[in-house]
């Protein structure tokens, strides 16, 4: 399954089933799980482990040194999971001593072509990165997460599970779960409800979520009052718990 125009490392571990294309450069310390697709033009640099079906589209560079003049190519390294799908120039780059030595990303997840993911950034899963969605280091991306095409995130923020981002927006500190953002700077326009109905969340829980929404960006009352209503929400909805637990953990702010 390795084509005889491929670039191997003999330290490289692949396994029998996985298909490696034609002038792909797989580097030592390079794990390749079961079922695995890489097309043509890959370059693939360890330490990096990739899990099992995954598709990596041609002309991707998966593992390599991160972009921070702080690294000095200690042992760092790249995990992805099972099932994602990295299109064309994809760039996932490994982790730094700095931010927990590793980079993750989680399992069936789509990034789209040109999308950048920087060192020490967590992904989960059922995540979509459209195109040039561009990630800057210690980013956390939640699960069902939508990043729309050229959103760029800064370093350091987090994106709460369920959230969803217009095109071209641009995120300097946190999005709260299940909220939409959009614009430069990003501004929170309302909650994620058509993500929502499609996960089958009951009409019940979104109204909730709405209505948390409602006191937090558009209340008339003070912050602190605002807060307490949604924690008397929260008392009914676990899922504006987790919200009011995410903006309580935030360390940037978050998007208003």
């Amino acid at each position: 399954m390795i084509h005889p125009q491929a670039i191997v490392d003999p330290s490289a571990r692949i396994a029998d089933d996985a298909s490696i294309g034609p002038f792909c450069v797989i580097g030592a310390d390079v794990e390749i799980g079961s079922g695995t697709r890489v097309a043509s033009h890959v370059v693939i640099n360890g330490p990096t482990k990739i899990g099992c079906d995954n598709e990596i589209f041609q002309f991707a560079s998966i593992g390599e040194k991160p972009q921070d003049l702080k690294f000095h190519d200690e042992p760092t390294e790249l995990i992805v999971g099972d099932r994602n799908r990295i299109r064309e120039y994809v760039t996932l780059h490994r982790g730094t001593p700095g931010g927990g030595n590793v980079t993750r990303v989680g399992n069936d997840n789509l990034l789209m072509a040109n999308v950048h993911v920087a060192h020490d950034c967590i992904l989960g899963d059922h995540i979509i990165l459209a195109n040039a969605t561009a990630l800057a280091g210690h980013v956390v991306v939640e699960d069902h997460v939508i990043l729309g095409g050229y959103t760029t995130v800064h370093q350091f923020t987090r994106i709460g599970a369920h959230a969803f981002t217009g095109f071209s927006t641009a995120i300097d500190r946190d999005v709260l779960p299940f909220f939409t953002v959009a614009g430069n700077r990003a501004r929170a326009i309302g909650i994620n409800k058509e993500g929502l109905k499609r996960r089958n969340f009951s009409p019940e829980t979104i109204r909730a979520l709405q209505d948390a929404f409602k006191l937090l960006i558009k209340s008339t009352c003070s912050h602190k009052v605002a807060l307490e209503k949604v924690g008397e929400l929260a008392k009914k909805d676990e899922n504006v718990r987790k919200m009011l637990d995410f903006l309580d953990a935030s360390e940037r702010g978050w998007i208003r």
